[in-house]
């Protein structure tokens, strides 16, 4: 054999070779390489100008360089650092507030008035404890879903990790193969590249003996292999990849969005403080410890901090549940970004039908000799060394005939639709073999000297519209059958002429769980878009057969509109999309982003990679290609389609719950804040010490809310988190405050003698747990058994504290008479009606900017009349 090839007959290309990195044979005939034994560049140890052998590096080369430190070593991390998680809990801006209030209250306070620093450093080591455990996890699955290059040691191929690859090492290059550092090309079989992710440039580059290959891109066709020049800190985009492959919270509207609202807390709470620190110490000639202890109780549940720690957790727990289902999340903000979605676009290779299929018919036409067009298949089957799905289906149907080589081949892109190669007669080939003059389609008494050659591919770009030939096709189409055409052409790059010699029936093989996952879709309200490269009547029978709305109304992709607009309208009134090309997959994306959706698209393949990119969630199979999983946030290790509704329900329930709970924590800010100012004006005492506080915050905030943020939640998060929780929280915040002061000057009205500020305080603390707690449970709808537990516990829980003697003198919450504490339980039930009615308001009164599509924060508190 003169020259090895590439023969990609699947529609859908390379990309969908799903066990292409398993299948790797070493490729015959190595042209001449980089010299890998020559002198190093002394200005650039790193580089490597000089040629190596195409054998490769041997064992006691590599062994030298690494000794020399000419490694891949760029850290490619998966997740934070130990220290960094560490650091990013513990060394905060309000633990240093809290941290200095603590050590105070330590020295002029009894040890009640310091349980919120216990409840801090708890808070902060379950943090830490729940990033490691994610950590854990992350990086175990990240080994798992690490890209493994073919480099040639020895003359052998060998699959080793990236960090592996050393100065000189010959890697190896086939379709869907990522460049993992940057290199010379050594050998070259129709090696098409896409470097789009750099440049921006979106056409393949055809890539010589010789030319340069930058890290990052990827290849789309043919192969080779490519000498490594620079490895390390050195290779193009090294510390881009790092970057864009860390376990990271940035970029995150939930995280942003938390990190707005405490700037304004923090705003709000230095003049609040200086004015009750002023109020307590000066004005109020009272004791002085006890001045510092209330003083520090209005400061303290000022500080929302649970709100930070509680969202670490969300995010922390998520991932370790996906990683339970082998779902990798390679960025944190994409749990987030999943919960927002609300179209996925789908391919159907890989997706909805799994990789393998089969060959269910041949169909001689024209009087083409069944025997001869057996022995052509047979002899395309052997010509690829790492054949896709369709080949591979035609591999096990028709075995090889040994003695006809190829002497040219056209690889498969998907911009073409098909694949080529011309044969020529074998030494010991018979008379009138594939590339002799009595082979199908040739003319009786014929002689091709060249060779002749062949195109297999879609039948409708093959043939021209009108073939008799494509009513055949159209038939078997809508069955959901996957036909290939064989014919025989002039020349591999022109298909114009072509003569249809016999068509290849493929039987494709459904994913059982495809059609739960794509109802699970609907009931979600998620539009499900099939978008393929295969023919649009094939594929909307496939999804016709899983039950996808709209699958009866195909488009063919060529037909759409290239303006953004019109293409949009066409994009949301169809569901099934056929012959689109890589390119117009990344324009359909921007074209839906375009209508204000947040788009989630799923693929495995090199054809894929742009749309991956470009969509709010991409989704890679863990079979994938390379480079689908490097610009993917999630992958699927599983190659399970049927995760993907966890992957959305775990989204869902981490930012609708976090929408929710945060509800809680500002709505303690801003009474907490309002508290202040009303002490301020009024110049009376603080009423509360910081043991009350941190009871109240308790049980009405941090246990219910770590129950609530791992609830189930199915509803789709809405945009403008601030706005919306801030809407539900001013009032809320607003009308405890109010009737917790109302309470206290009722109750210092009402009270005399030595005693009086601890009754007042009882008081004031039962109105504010009231309030509080009716705010838990509007925040609690809609109601289950174990959320109704959840608010009667901590009503208990509160009950308990009053009743109990001993807890009654830990906590001072003593209730004297009972006029005064009847009267606050009426104050606070008035508050609660002001409560309903205001959430009402707030839930009727549409969002400035966004659609409200649900009740409360996160859609789901209170249901609309």
């Amino acid at each position: 054999m003169t020259q090895s090839a590439r023969i990609e007959p699947d529609e859908h290309g390379p990309d969908h070779d799903h066990d292409h990195h398993r299948d790797r044979a070493p490729r015959p005939a190595p042209r001449p390489a980089i010299d890998a034994g020559a002198e190093l560049d002394p200005v650039h140890p790193m580089r490597l100008p000089a040629p190596a052998p195409a054998t490769g590096l041997s064992s006691a080369e590599v062994a030298e360089r690494i000794a020399r430190g000419e490694v891949n070593d760029v850290p490619v991390r998966s997740s934070r650092s130990t220290a960094d998680i560490i650091r990013g809990n513990v060394f905060t801006r309000f633990n240093a507030i809290i941290g200095v209030l603590w050590a105070i209250m330590l020295v002029v306070a009894p040890i009640q008035d310091s349980l919120f620093g216990f409840v801090i450093i708890a808070n902060t080591g379950i943090g830490i404890i729940q990033e490691l455990r994610a950590k854990k996890t992350l990086d175990g699955l990240a080994v798992i879903g690490e890209a493994k290059p073919t480099v040639r040691r020895d003359g052998k191929p060998t699959e080793i990790s990236t960090s592996a690859i050393v100065l000189g090492d010959l890697v190896e290059l086939g379709p869907g193969d990522k460049v993992v550092v940057d290199g010379k090309v050594a050998e070259a079989d129709s090696l098409e590249i896409d470097e789009s992710l750099l440049t921006g440039e979106a056409d393949p580059v055809l890539k010589r003996p010789g030319d340069p290959v930058m890290s990052g891109s990827f290849v789309v066709a043919g192969g080779g292999a490519f000498t490594a020049t620079k490895v390390g800190r050195e290779a193009y985009a090294a510390q881009l990849a790092e970057e864009a492959s860390r376990f990271t919270l940035v970029h995150s509207e939930l995280r942003s969005g938390i990190s707005t609202i405490l700037k304004y807390v923090t705003w709000m709470m230095v003049p609040t403080a200086i004015g009750l620190i002023i109020s307590q110490l000066v004005v109020k000639n009272a004791d002085l410890k006890d001045s510092i202890a209330r003083t520090v109780g209005g400061i303290v549940p000022m500080i929302p901090e649970g709100l930070v720690l509680l969202t670490s957790v969300a995010f922390a727990i998520g991932v370790i549940r996906l990683g339970r289902k082998q779902c990798l999340v390679q960025e944190l903000p994409a749990i987030e970004g999943l919960a927002r979605v609300d179209v996925v676009c789908l391919d159907k290779t890989g997706t909805l039908t799994e990789g393998g299929m089969d060959v269910a018919d041949v169909r001689p036409l024209g009087g083409a000799d069944p025997e001869q067009v057996a022995k052509v298949l047979g002899a395309i089957g052997a010509s690829d060394p790492r054949p896709n799905a369709s080949l591979k289906a035609i591999v096990e149907a028709y075995p090889e005939d040994p003695g006809w080589r190829i002497v040219d081949a056209l690889p498969f892109s998907s911009a073409r639709k098909y694949s080529g190669a011309r044969f020529t007669d074998g030494a010991e080939g018979p008379a009138g073999g594939p590339g002799g003059a009595e082979g199908p389609g040739a003319t009786a008494g014929s002689r091709d000297t060249g060779g002749t050659t062949w195109l297999l591919g879609a039948p409708d770009v093959l043939l021209t519209a009108g073939d008799p030939v494509l009513d055949d096709i159209d038939h078997l189409n809508e069955q959901g059958h996957r036909v290939l055409l064989l014919a025989r052409a002039d020349s591999l790059e022109d298909p114009a002429g072509a003569r249809a010699i016999a068509l290849v029936v493929l039987e494709q093989r459904l994913r059982p769980d495809a059609s739960a996952t794509l109802a699970y879709f609907a009931d979600q309200d998620v539009a499900a878009k099939v978008i393929s490269g295969d023919n649009a009547v094939s594929v909307g029978a496939v999804a016709g057969k899983l039950g996808l709305p709209g699958a009866e109304h195909t488009v063919d992709a060529r037909t759409l509109p290239t303006e953004r607009d019109a293409m949009a309208d066409a994009l949301e009134s169809g569901a099934v999309f056929g012959r689109v090309s890589p390119q117009q997959k990344r324009d359909m994306v921007g074209a839906l982003q375009s209508r204000g959706h947040t788009v989630a698209m799923t693929g495995d393949g090199v054809n894929d990679v742009l749309a991956l990119k470009d969509a709010d969630i991409g989704v890679s199979m863990g079979s994938g290609s390379e480079a689908t999983r490097a610009v993917a946030q999630i992958v699927l290790l599983n190659n399970s389609f049927s995760t993907l509704p966890s992957v959305v329900a775990e989204g869902r329930r981490v930012i609708g719950n976090i929408t929710r709970v945060a509800t809680l924590f500002l709505t303690k800010t801003v009474y907490s804040v309002l508290l202040a100012i009303l002490v301020v004006i009024s110049q009376v005492e603080y009423p509360f010490l910081p043991r009350h506080l941190t009871l109240l915050a308790t049980l009405t905030i941090g246990v219910p809310a770590f129950f609530l943020a791992l609830a189930p939640n199915k509803e789709r998060a809405q945009p403008h988190f601030v706005r919306r929780v801030m809407r539900y929280a001013i009032p809320s915040g607003i009308i405890a405050a109010a009737a917790t002061f109302t309470t206290y000057l009722l109750a210092r009205s009402h009270y005399s003698g030595p005693d009086a500020l601890d009754a007042e305080t009882s008081a004031a603390t039962l109105t504010l747990f009231l309030v509080a707690l009716w705010v838990l449970a509007i925040v609690a709808r809609p109601y289950t058994w174990w959320r109704i537990a959840l608010v009667a516990t901590m009503g208990l829980g509160f009950l308990i504290v009053l009743v109990v003697p001993w807890l009654q003198e830990f906590f001072a919450l003593k209730l004297i008479g009972t006029a005064m504490p009847w009267a606050a339980v009426g104050i606070a039930a008035a508050a609660g009606v002001l409560l309903e009615v205001a959430w009402r308001v707030v839930d009727r009164t549409p969002l400035r900017g966004a659609a409200e599509e649900g009740g409360g924060p996160g859609g789901v508190t209170t249901p609309r009349p």
